[in-house]
């Protein structure tokens, strides 16, 4: 693992059916520091009366906002909405927004398919970057980003210092692979969102502690971690999957 301090949090999408203060109580417990408050539930960039109830109550807990997980889809979501997002994640007091990128793998797309979705990404890289904002693609499947690859291609395409990557492994693939891909977009990557997954299954953290030291070890300087949906769906457990968070990156618990 890199030198450096690493900062502890959680995606808030892990409890969606909690209410922002008792996320904010429950993260502030736990020892973490921050949050990625998601734009479905918690914290929608319209409804500008919640947003900002969350910037103050976080800062009466003494946690910050370390990314706003939007669902906007580059080459789908209308580019004029950008702006909407942004301007939530401002009062939020991140600058550092997460979205999808597009509808499908690249490998299922057309040239035209690849060239159109590459220039909405230019076009919300110079969005943010007018607005001093960073735009971080996610790992997902079904989403161009899925394949390490085709996430490095068009990063160097687009290449821009506010157009940036996420990582996670995927519940589908063996240690070796996530530790390639890892390695391979490890220099665009931002955030980490961490997660104990096989398949369909979830599993304590504690479990998996020597698995992700190895991942960090692709990564040359500290991130943020986030952790990602606990392994019942219970705001009880992340306490114990902090401690198991902290355990990665050795510190005491």
């Amino acid at each position: 693992m890199g030198n450096g301090k690493y900062a502890l949090g959680l995606v808030s999408v892990s409890f969606r059916q909690h209410t922002p203060e008792d996320i904010l109580q429950a993260v502030k417990a736990a020892g973490l520091s921050c949050v990625e408050w998601g734009s479905d539930v918690h914290a929608p960039c319209r409804d500008m009366e919640r947003l900002r109830e969350i910037a103050v109550r976080q800062k009466e807990h003494g946690i910050s906002c370390s990314s706003y997980g939007t669902y906007f889809r580059l080459g789908e979501t209308p580019i004029k909405e950008l702006e909407n997002y942004i301007q939530a994640a401002k009062i939020l007091g991140t600058n550092i927004l997460r979205l999808w990128c597009g509808v499908k793998s690249g490998k299922d797309m057309t040239n035209e398919e690849r060239n159109a979705l590459l220039e909405a990404c230019k076009k919300a890289a110079e969005i943010a970057k007018s607005s001093e904002m960073t735009l971080c693609m996610e790992c997902h499947r079904e989403t161009f980003t899925e394949n390490p690859d085709d996430a490095v291609w068009l990063m160097r395409a687009v290449n821009s210092p506010h157009f940036r990557m996420y990582w996670q492994p995927f519940q589908w693939q063996n240690l070796e692979e996530n530790m390639k891909n890892a390695a391979k977009v490890a220099n665009y990557a931002e955030h980490i969102h961490v997660f104990n997954w096989r398949g369909k299954e979830k599993f304590p953290l504690a479990e998996a502690v020597e698995e992700w030291r190895d991942y960090l070890e692709q990564f040359s300087t500290p991130r943020t971690l986030l952790l990602e949906f606990m392994p019942k769906g219970t705001l009880e457990e992340l306490a114990c999957e902090a401690a198991a968070l902290r355990m990665v990156i050795g510190e005491s618990v």
